[in-house]
């Protein structure tokens, strides 16, 4: 069993630097059995976090997540997202309980808001601190917030402890600026897919830094990902034995080189971008 490494949230608590996503799962009920072998081989490899989202097969991946967890849960660092538009107060809660049935516990890690909507975030914050209250989640965050989203959020309440957003070595966007603004406050990016929906599962400087490392280029995108203080990487795989491959990035230390030769082949922000979402 590996031993994963953890990151501080602002409230002090330690969160695993690295775990599973569930897009894409719970879509069919032919899948469920291998999407929970799956879930399963993680746990076993010692991969305690699980991201999933009320969104992703509309309630599914949570009923495979809750399968995979079952007699297990305190193993699980088990984080969920309420859509936007379930993201008034009473709305927010009920949605909540609702991801808890599904998921078969009593609480959750940390539940973020999946992306912005027209409900005012006053709304939803205090949503998330009368689940808070309640026991029903034990911290809260967001998902796809850019900068000004974050100093809204801040202006609010002090109490958010995440951002869920995109980022891999196409996606350098958030580089710019908002990795900076969550460092500042001890706040870790949630790096949701980190090799770009498997994209970067090739590439000519991708495989031969994987040559060299006896790994694959999956790997490397992913130990580059990880090799950023306060990220959190979530990749998501249906097969055991790509999580195991996974798992094993965290094992890679690239060299001042071959960050460099990444550097090159895809390069870093120069200005201010659009917050990049999939």
């Amino acid at each position: 069993m590996t031993t994963i490494s953890t990151t501080t949230l602002p409230d002090g608590s330690s969160m695993p630097v690295f775990g599973l996503g569930t897009w894409g799962m719970g879509e069919t009920k032919r899948e469920a059995g291998a999407e929970v072998a799956a879930l399963r081989a993680g746990l076993d490899l010692g991969i305690g976090l699980i991201d999933t989202a009320e969104m992703y097969g509309s309630g599914g991946a949570e009923q495979v997540v809750g399968q995979a967890i079952s007699g297990r849960r305190e193993q699980v660092y088990l984080v969920s997202k309420v859509l936007p538009s379930n993201a008034g107060r009473r709305q927010a809660v009920r949605a909540c309980e609702e991801s808890l049935k599904r998921l078969g516990t009593d609480r959750l890690d940390l539940y973020l808001l999946h992306w912005r909507s027209s409900t005012p975030l006053e709304e939803t914050i205090a949503a998330f601190e009368d689940l808070k209250q309640a026991g029903k989640i034990l911290r809260w965050g967001v998902s796809n917030f850019d900068v000004d989203d974050m100093q809204e959020v801040e202006a609010i309440s002090p109490d958010c402890q995440a951002n869920q957003v995109l980022y891999n070595l196409t996606r350098r966007g958030i580089e710019y600026d908002l990795i900076g603004h969550c460092r500042n406050r001890s706040m870790p990016i949630m790096a949701y897919s980190p090799i770009e929906q498997g994209a970067l599962a090739k590439g000519r400087v991708l495989e031969a830094i994987a040559r060299d490392h006896r790994a694959t280029p999956a790997q490397i995108a992913l130990a580059w990902v990880l090799d950023r203080p306060g990220i959190t990487a979530i990749p998501k795989s249906r097969h055991p034995q790509r999580v195991k491959e996974n798992l094993g990035s965290l094992a890679i230390r690239l060299s001042d080189a071959e960050r460099a030769s990444l550097d090159a082949a895809f390069p870093p922000p120069r200005r201010k971008q659009g917050l990049e979402m999939l």
